[in-house]
């Protein structure tokens, strides 16, 4: 076994998971995961920059990590940074801060090599025998990704929960005006994967990330988020509907004091609600099966 850390860096929210992974039989063992939300990805829509402020946040959660890898003894790391990085015109401010922090430099991947790895972490425990389609709603971009036991298409395309708050919620609950212009825009995005993957044919739809999660616990009515009820859950059509209305229809403190809803998820979830209900209903799919496991495992691997 060797010990590893990965980390993934998104738009919303930034990601440690330190395992000892078997590199023959891709056997993992969990040692710690955490995240953390900062937001790298706050305004990069509107000004194609890292504000300072996000990137101060960022750095904080990477000196947090960096003391845990050094207290478990990882033997190596892989520092993967995703959409909101890859935006940026002043990336390298990013870069140089990882660094200096952690002693490795950010891999800025493209959204194919994103798409690959969460189809690795997302279906490493489920049987090679279906076609899937894995879905990653993250903050600033979505993957799609069908194959069986491996990759056979993949396509990311530019919508994601804080891109699309950021654009078009100004009111609180959103109106219908802004509700039909996140739609829009995911329905485009749609068609743009659809160039690439087969979206419509797969066996088993795969959703991950924290949008999907956080409407699997809604769905599931727990008094407090629980990976181990949410992992492999399997949320209804019909259940991700109800929840996105139920979302669509509060404020920001009625969705504040709902437990399984994290705190930097509170004004994004919405978005994300509905990116997950176009997905599914342009798919055709009868349910979503929710994975914890995800683009993180797929880097955790990948260093093995």
């Amino acid at each position: 076994m060797t010990r590893v850390a990965g980390i993934d860096c998104g738009t919303n929210s930034i990601r440690l998971l330190v395992a000892d992974v078997h590199p023959e039989t891709g056997e993992l063992v969990e040692l710690d995961r955490r995240m953390t939300i900062v937001r790298l990805g706050q305004g990069v829509d509107r000004t194609g920059r890292l504000a300072p402020e996000a990137l101060e946040r960022t750095f904080a959660a990477c000196r947090e990590y960096a003391a845990v890898i050094e207290e478990l003894g990882a033997e190596r790391i892989r520092f993967v940074a995703t959409s909101a990085s890859r935006d940026a015109e002043n990336r390298d401010e990013f870069v140089n801060g990882v660094v200096e922090i952690l002693g490795v430099e950010p891999e800025v991947i493209t959204g194919d090599q994103e798409a690959a790895f969460s189809f690795a972490g997302a279906t490493c425990e489920l049987p090679g025998t279906e076609t899937y389609l894995v879905v990653d709603i993250g903050g600033g971009s979505t993957e799609f990704v069908t194959g069986t036991d491996h990759v056979q298409a993949a396509r990311s395309v530019d919508i994601g929960c804080v891109r699309l708050t950021e654009r078009h919620v100004r009111h609180d609950p959103p109106t219908a005006e802004e509700i039909e212009a996140i739609r829009a825009d995911v329905r485009a995005a749609l068609d743009l994967a659809a160039e690439a993957v087969p979206i419509d044919t797969a066996d088993v739809l795969v959703g991950l990330a924290g949008s999907v999660t956080t409407v699997a616990a809604l769905s599931l009515g727990l008094p407090a988020y629980d990976s181990e009820k949410v992992h492999h859950s399997r949320v209804s059509a019909e259940q991700v509907a109800e929840v996105t209305d139920r979302l669509l229809a509060s404020t920001h403190d009625e969705r504040a004091a709902i437990p399984v809803i994290h705190p930097g998820r509170i004004d994004v979830i919405i978005a994300g609600a509905l990116v997950l209900r176009e997905i599914v209903e342009r798919v055709g799919a009868r349910e979503v099966v929710v994975s914890e496991h995800d683009i993180l495992d797929g880097i955790a691997l990948s260093v093995a």
